[in-house]
């Protein structure tokens, strides 16, 4: 019989004084590869970090490397996300940093990032090229870290971690903003790490996983309880249906109508790369569109185009709620008609404010409130911020909360102001399913309002009905335009 790997008694574990992990017991053998799903904020994540040594618990964590593998003896953790420094040491960044050609000049390339850590860990450089090449990120080596997308930084991350061979890996929300073809390609060398003798913990909710993924658990009230491999699909604690908040269904008559977006062969050039290729694209007042394309396609900066984030807008003859740009408007009038959530959003997000002052700065646009928004402004934060179920943490600090509550506090900004146009970039990152559900429900409860919307995800099942039209980008170039699509 194979011998325990890691063995774990008593696990205790608190997250801001309140008990996340009570006495919880684990066992993996040699021969089990792990997923652990379930709902958001169950602890899954504290889990990782406790047996990664990132965290402090109280309880029995024992673990037994085979001393006589090749494998490094040693437990890696692939966060969600990447937290990078610049040259200068530096890692408080700004949203349209990566937009800023000084900022380029003074972060580190993926060629540098991949170099260093090579060295430090002694790993052959013949065998990188084909991680590189299998997840699509071999053109990527010269770009530097400010500059990449998030599903670039997962695949630069997930890259160090497959060319590294730990003889346990663990990866939190692995699949989190890769396109299709990384995600299955991500699996093919999972399952050659698997054979080589990596032990494997997914921390995952999706369906797709590795074959050689064989052992399956969640955690329910602080207890690891293993569940048979079916069960992993099915839906667990039912989300509430609540009412959406009138203040959201108001004024349906005063949406514009006509052109939202115009973009005439648009070209987004850094030096000698050209990232966006003579774009045509129109998008009118109500219309529903979902953006696809794969890693590196082009999509993030399309969007920076329409949030008046990208300085490279005045060069080009693109149009924005019916004027050209350039032509006097302030980036903060383009704003305030406008709802946006990413990944980039997220990452630069205020972490020092709490729940409720980073779902009121939604009116303003800004990271962390500034300023007393009124009456009426306060009635309709706690109004949404109920909707989503927050009330118990309107007063934590974002940085104090799972990555999913955090998510939620910023979807609830997004919409607060009611927007003309609402651009989502993968917004259900970090949700679990009935999250995904009730978000995806407002979606479509707003869009029948006259909202324009631009949805950004790898997922289908994670996009809402009422998407309409699709707009496919490949290389930096429009590889198709479809209209009366259905996609669920």
């Amino acid at each position: 019989m194979s011998q325990p790997v890691v063995k774990i008694t008593n696990l205790n574990l608190k997250y801001q004084h309140k008990p996340v992990l009570q006495d919880l017991n684990w066992t993996i053998k040699g021969d089990e590869h792990w997923l652990l799903c379930g709902e958001s904020g169950s602890g899954k994540t504290s889990l990782a970090k406790a047996i990664s040594g990132l965290t402090h618990s109280y309880g029995n964590i024992e673990i037994t490397f085979n001393q006589e593998r090749e494998l490094p003896p040693l437990v890696y953790y692939v966060a969600n996300w990447f937290q990078f420094k610049d040259l200068e040491g530096q890692s408080n960044f700004y949203y349209q940093q990566r937009y800023n050609k000084q900022s380029a000049e003074t972060t580190a390339t993926v060629k540098t990032e991949l170099e260093s850590f090579g060295k430090k860990h002694a790993l052959p450089i013949d065998a990188l090229d084909t991680i590189l090449a299998a997840l699509g990120f071999s053109e990527q080596k010269d770009a530097t870290l400010i500059q990449l997308s998030s599903g670039e930084h997962k695949k630069l991350q997930l890259v160090k971690s497959l060319w590294l061979k730990p003889q346990l890996l663990i990866l939190d929300l692995p699949y989190n903003g890769l396109d299709s073809t990384s995600r299955r390609n991500l699996n093919t060398l999972l399952e050659e790490i698997a054979k080589a003798g990596t032990q494997l913990i997914l921390i995952s909710n999706e369906t797709e996983v590795p074959d050689c993924i064989n052992r399956f658990a969640m955690i329910k009230e602080g207890q690891l309880v293993e569940i048979a491999g079916h069960e992993r699909n099915l839906k667990g604690t039912k989300s509430v249906n609540r009412p959406v908040p009138a203040f959201l269904t108001d004024a349906v008559s005063l949406r514009p109508s006509g052109e939202i977006i115009k973009m005439i062969d648009v070209t987004i050039s850094y030096g000698e790369k050209k990232v966006l290729k003579n774009i045509n694209w129109e998008v009118n007042a109500g219309e529903k569109w979902v953006l696809h394309g794969h890693n590196g396609s082009g999509k993030s900066t399309l969007l920076s185009l329409i949030c008046g984030d990208h300085p490279q807008a005045y060069a080009n003859n693109f149009h924005l709620f019916g004027n050209k740009r350039g032509s006097g408007e302030s980036i903060w009038e383009i704003k305030e008609r406008i709802g946006l959530i990413s990944p980039e959003l997220h990452w630069y997000f205020d972490p020092s404010a709490t729940v409720w002052q980073s779902v009121v700065s939604g009116f303003y646009d800004s990271s962390g409130l500034f300023c007393d928004p009124g009456y009426s402004k306060k009635s309709q934060t706690d109004e949404l911020i109920s909707y989503f179920g927050l009330d118990e943490y309107k007063n934590t600090l974002m940085n104090e909360l799972p990555l999913g509550k955090q998510r939620l506090a910023l979807l609830a900004r997004t919409i607060i102001k009611n927007p003309e146009i609402l651009i989502l970039d993968e917004p259900c990152q970090g949700l679990d399913q009935q999250q995904t559900e009730h978000f995806n429900r407002l979606v479509d409860d707003l869009c029948k309002n006259g909202t324009t919307l631009i949805y950004v995800g790898h997922f289908d099942a994670q996009i809402p009905s009422c998407i309409e039209k699709r707009i496919l980008l490949e290389n930096g170039e429009v590889k198709s335009i479809e209209t009366d699509i259905y996609t669920n």
